[in-house]
């Protein structure tokens, strides 16, 4: 699975938004990059949500539940 993340981050990010003058424009991509797919991005195997909204509402469902103090 990482090999499919890192091929994805390299057509998306490095190819098309190429080419960079300096390794920190590169650097700061990279963080761009893992922000939007670690927060941002809607993915449909969890509703169409971001990541952080999901995992967000599945702690709440927990402590509601009462299984989380």
């Amino acid at each position: 699975m990482a090999e499919s993340v890192i091929g994805l981050f390299k057509t998306e990010v490095v190819k098309q938004k190429g080419p960079w003058k300096t390794f920190e424009a590169i650097e700061y991509a990279t963080l761009v990059s893992a922000d939007w797919y670690n927060n941002q991005r809607v993915h449909s195997a969890i509703g169409y949500v971001p990541p952080v909204e999901h995992e967000q509402a599945f702690y709440d469902q927990l402590h509601q539940s009462g299984q989380v103090a």
